[in-house]
């Protein structure tokens, strides 16, 4: 397995903060297979180090992510044979998304120019996504003849709705930023040269926050639009027993009780 240039995915650690920062403007961040395979392995490094406490997905240029460059990714076999497309999709582009979805600190995207295709997802696989003016989402696929992959037919209904995410991706037209905030594709849009230093806000103030008590409130959001009420409410108590024996969870009890400010650890 080869992996990708270290300047085609930058990486940093600052304030608690992992950021990964896609780097290849050239191609409109079109994301390659080697790219993907590093951005799964820092989501999965971000949720293992408790120094990190969120993490930030954005990229340099014009451009998000293009969608997928196939461009070095493994050579396909002479002869396609039933199961090679299934495995192709559930082993590349689903893996990063749900690489998003699993990872146990809060993931927010800053979305600096065009997200399309499986940019589109995983911006939207996100926690809070934070849009530049200049951003637009593309669901590219119908485009191109094909179904949409990396989750977009799982992500974009709990979005907008059915109705809409069929429309979206029925006639693959761009959609804005300020309308994709009005869809609630994006918690807010900044003008473009506020973009890093919103992200940096946002990311910073979740970093100082209970991480433990984080993960948990993401696993149960995400769960529950999958689940009935029974499971939602079993997994809530879960939750709140797991949490309660952290140290975080203490911290905001006995600074409530001492009427301070709470000085979160992320454990």
């Amino acid at each position: 397995m080869t992996s990708a240039p270290a300047e085609d995915v930058l990486h940093r650690v600052e304030s608690g903060v992992s950021w990964i920062t896609l780097n290849r403007p050239q191609a409109m961040n079109a994301v390659t297979w080697d790219q993907r395979e590093r951005v799964i392995a820092l989501l999965a490094e971000a949720s293992a180090d408790p120094g990190v406490r969120a993490v930030v997905v954005t990229a340099t240029g014009k451009g998000f992510c293009a969608g997928a460059d196939l461009r070095g990714a493994p050579a396909a076999p002479a002869e396609r044979i039933a199961g090679d497309v299934a495995r192709t999709i559930k082993l590349g582009a689903q893996r990063l998304i749900t690489a998003v979805l699993d990872c146990e600190k809060p993931v927010l995207a800053a979305v600096n120019g065009t997200a399309a295709g499986i940019g589109a997802h995983l911006a939207l696989a996100c926690d809070l996504v934070i849009a530049a003016e200049s951003a637009r989402f593309i669901e590219v696929f119908v485009r191109r003849g094909l179904v949409p992959d990396g989750g977009g037919a799982y992500l974009l209904p709990r979005l907008v709705g059915p109705q809409k995410a069929k429309e979206l991706m029925f006639f693959g037209d761009a959609v804005p930023a300020a309308e994709a905030e009005r869809l609630g594709l994006v918690n807010r849009v900044v003008p473009d040269p506020e973009l890093e230093a919103t992200a940096r806000a946002w990311a910073e103030r979740l970093a100082q926050g209970a991480t433990r008590a984080l993960a948990l409130t993401k696993q149960l959001v995400n769960a529950s639009l999958d689940g009935d009420r029974a499971a939602a409410l079993a997994a809530e108590a879960t939750a709140q027993e797991i949490n309660m024996t952290t140290a975080d969870a203490n911290e905001g009890v006995a600074s409530f009780v001492e009427r301070r400010s709470p000085k979160y650890l992320g454990r």
